[in-house]
């Protein structure tokens, strides 16, 4: 009896194998109304004028919340074991990766 209730506490997720690869995105671009947050998650390459949104997340603001929560308490854990995260300056956009490249 007591397995059967621990199986329900219990959710079984999948990651396939593309998902597990990630996607690198280097900004993020978040928006809010009052029923939900949109995390937009870009990846801007030097040289390139046009920037797509890789990933978008919408999530309840309860769980906007709870992501918060969860980021702040993991930073805390990596700085402890890393040291201190450094914040760069703020970089204006459109980000300035020099000149574009040319074939």
């Amino acid at each position: 009896m007591s397995d059967k209730n621990n199986q329900q506490g219990q959710i079984n997720i999948e990651l396939d194998e593309q998902t597990a690869e990630g996607i690198y995105s280097n900004l993020a671009i978040i928006n809010h109304s009052n029923t939900e947050f949109v995390i937009d998650f870009v990846s801007i390459m030097p040289g390139v004028p046009k920037a797509k949104v890789k990933s978008r997340i919408v999530l309840t603001p309860q769980h906007a919340k709870r992501l918060l929560m969860a980021l702040g308490e993991n930073i805390h854990r990596f700085e402890n074991a890393h040291g201190e995260i450094k914040e760069a300056e703020p970089t204006p956009i459109p980000f300035n990766f020099g000149p574009t490249g040319q074939a």
